[in-house]
């Protein structure tokens, strides 16, 4: 007998790429999935194996003038309305949310009814869609051991670390350890707001390099569309080896090909590095709720496999100096590289549809903390 088991997941890379590898690992074990997600799913979810994406409304409250709440929350009760409809529809075995104010409605819509759920936190600080879910849900599968502000859903975490996508797991390949006077593979992504701020630190930056650090370095850099030209130039002039482009599909096979990345901080990315083994400066988005990437970046920081630079203070005379000081330092990359190694969990996927499987057969998590293994 088909089981069916309803991801919720808000419809941004970070919270639909660990939905996706989960999806991919149930569907050979038996299960039927269901997606449920907003409209920006577009963007990101078109190779998500469901059998059909629902789009529910939901609402961030980012507006918080007396119009602005009132048309959040009217969107929030058209989406549980949406939601329980779906939940009595599909009758799932497990409601399984990734975070993201998305994910709200379906898990309310699964506890009302009183199906088995599950949140999924990616990030060290625990978000505040998750926190809300948290006293509520059944299991909650966390990413590290001490997540912060879980409150009173700590009794029911398991650690399962986060699921990168299947062709992360593919790209995973050993360190190519850099010489001396070698070439340096430097990758810089980091979603739009990272790809505007790289956009203008990173020319400068490379500017302010020594000529033979620069001369050495070989560059694949995520550019927006409208900055491409003025960056290009730029490294054209410098005479730097250069791919730039809007997005790349093939970025974990970039990630594994560089020998130093500069990125944003987080879950999914600090995810990738980790599972692949690569070295990187990490620069997490600021004022972001609760420094979730702050605190991303600081963990892997002090198990040595990145260094932490704050967007705030990172001048491109302080990058030039970190990237230089990288460049001259290969048996540092290298030691940053075992360390990222180190902190990877490439069965964080399996260690979750294991527990998805266990909470649909009637399990708790306790079992799976003691256990660790399939029912």
């Amino acid at each position: 007998m088909t089981r069916t088991i309803l991801i919720a997941a808000g419809g941004t890379g970070g919270h639909l790429f660990p939905a996706e590898s989960l999806a991919f690992a149930l569907a050979p074990r038996g299960f039927d999935i269901h997606l449920a997600t907003d409209h920006r799913a577009n963007n990101y979810g078109s190779e998500f194996p469901a059998r059909e994406i629902h789009i529910i409304a939901s609402a961030t409250f980012g507006d918080r003038s007396p119009l602005g709440l009132l048309k959040s929350a009217a969107n929030l009760a058209r989406g549980e309305l949406q939601s329980l409809s779906l939940v009595r529809k599909l009758d799932p075995a497990v409601t399984i949310g990734f975070g993201g104010y998305p994910t709200l409605p379906p898990l309310v819509a699964a506890w009302l009814t009183r199906r088995p759920t599950i949140v999924h936190e990616a990030n060290a600080v625990m978000g505040r869609a998750n926190r809300f879910l948290a006293p509520r849900v059944t299991a909650i599968a966390t990413t590290f051991k001490d997540t912060g502000l879980m409150g009173a859903g700590a009794a029911r975490a398991v650690v399962t670390g986060n699921p990168v996508r299947p062709k992360v797991l593919a790209a995973v390949a050993p360190y190519r350890e850099p010489t001396e006077d070698g070439k340096i593979d430097l990758l810089v992504f980091g979603g739009s707001q990272g790809a505007r701020v790289f956009g203008d630190l990173m020319p400068p930056a490379l500017e302010k390099l020594p000529s033979d650090v620069a001369a050495r370095l070989r560059l694949v850099q995520q550019v927006r569309p409208e900055d491409m030209e003025r960056v290009g130039a730029v490294y054209a002039r410098l005479g730097i080896e250069h791919a730039i482009a809007p997005f790349f599909v093939d970025l974990p096979d970039r990630i594994a090909n560089a020998h130093l990345v500069v990125c944003r901080s987080g879950a999914s990315s600090v995810a990738e590095l980790t599972v692949i083994g690569r070295p990187s400066i990490l620069v997490p988005l600021p004022h972001a709720l609760d420094n979730d990437q702050k605190t991303n970046a600081l963990g892997l920081e002090r198990a040595g496999g990145a260094i932490m630079a704050e967007q705030a203070s990172l001048t491109p005379d302080k990058l030039a100096e970190l990237i230089a000081g990288l460049v001259r330092g290969p048996d540092r990359l290298s030691a940053m590289a075992a360390a990222a190694r180190g902190e990877g969990r490439p069965d964080a996927v399996e260690r979750l549809a294991d527990l998805v499987e266990l909470i649909a057969s009637g399990g708790k998590p306790a079992d799976f903390a003691s256990k660790g293994t399939r029912p």
